[in-house]
């Protein structure tokens, strides 16, 4: 099943299901205004839901008017993203100078949730010396999650899959670092695409806890990276019973992965500017490839091997806030 928001002047939008196709759509309301809503009542709303998603295969609905597209959660409690592909983390400790890190266990951080932004919003920035960067990840949107957890237990809380820009300020951030506190400034509003499905959507492209999907990363229409989400250290449940070991998780909770990377990197490409940067500085010692600048435009989209985008496509201008 998909679903998605429409823009309807309200914080929350207006919560749809979408065709399989992508191409027709039925509003939920009034029951399940906002997928806020149906995700914290989730075991009565999937029902309703479902009936529709049904409907909408029948034949029925009207046509997805793309301009109207939202964040399908422009808003949420909270969101913890991780850092789960080790060549990712390996990569950015060259890039910052860095220690190694305990990899033990998964690393995690608490951003900025009160603001998602759509597949189609320009990204609004103050300053392009703030070393302006993208991250291509994908996500999970949980029911609530008692504290405690087990990873065993985990799985069954994941309610929604999404795709992700962790937009990132590259200078500001190892200053942050530094203090020992989290980041703040170096973290502005995420991105979404369009679409939330549900694992099942998925279908071989979900597997143990993992989003196996190939995600194509352009830059100025220029392919950047095509790299496979596959490859994560750690599953999405285990970063959900990390989250939940001290405290619940209020349904609504958005669980990042973190930047999507493979090992082969030299083929595949990147998902971030930083962790080419890195590349360079291994291959070269100095990096070449500069941030983003004011007008750029990013594209990402996670494809099945059949070519299939489950959750749309991200297409962002970097502008000037």
């Amino acid at each position: 099943m998909r679903l998605a928001t429409y823009e309807n002047g309200l914080p929350d939008g207006e919560l749809i299901v979408v065709s399989g196709d992508g191409e027709r759509s039925m509003s939920a309301g009034p029951k399940w205004p906002s997928l806020l809503t149906a995700i914290e009542s989730w075991s009565d709303a999937l029902p309703d839901l479902r009936s529709l998603a049904d409907r909408l295969e029948a034949g029925d609905g009207e046509a997805v008017v793309s301009e109207k597209l939202r964040a399908p959660l422009p808003r949420s409690w909270q969101w913890l993203d991780g850092s789960a592909f080790v060549t990712h983390g390996e990569l950015m400790q060259v890039a910052f100078g860095m220690d190694p890190i305990d990899r033990a266990r998964p690393l995690m951080y608490q951003g900025m949730s009160d603001r998602f932004l759509g597949p189609v919003e320009p990204a609004a920035f103050p300053s392009e010396a703030d070393g302006i960067d993208f991250e291509g990840e994908f996500g999970v949107i949980v029911d609530f999650v008692p504290m405690g957890t087990s990873v065993e237990q985990a799985a069954g809380y994941i309610r929604l899959v999404v795709q992700i820009n962790d937009w990132s300020l590259r200078t500001i951030a190892p200053v942050e670092m530094k203090t020992g506190f989290g980041w703040v400034q170096a973290k502005p509003a995420c991105s979404m695409a369009p679409f939330a499905v549900t694992p099942d959507y998925l279908g071989e492209h979900w597997q143990n806890g993992r989003v196996c999907l190939d995600l194509l990363v352009e830059r100025g229409g220029a392919r950047f990276g095509f790299v496979n989400g596959g490859e994560m250290a750690f599953s999405f449940a285990e970063l959900v019973a990390h989250a939940a070991r001290t405290r619940d998780l209020v349904a609504g909770t958005v669980i990042g992965s973190g930047t999507v990377s493979n090992a082969q990197y030299a083929s595949t490409g990147s998902a971030c500017i930083s962790e080419r940067r890195a590349i360079e500085i291994i291959a070269v010692g100095a990096p070449s490839t500069p941030f983003l600048q004011f007008g750029e435009t990013i594209r990402m989209v996670g494809q099945c091997s059949d070519g299939a985008a489950p959750f749309g496509a991200i297409v962002q201008e970097v502008a000037r806030a």
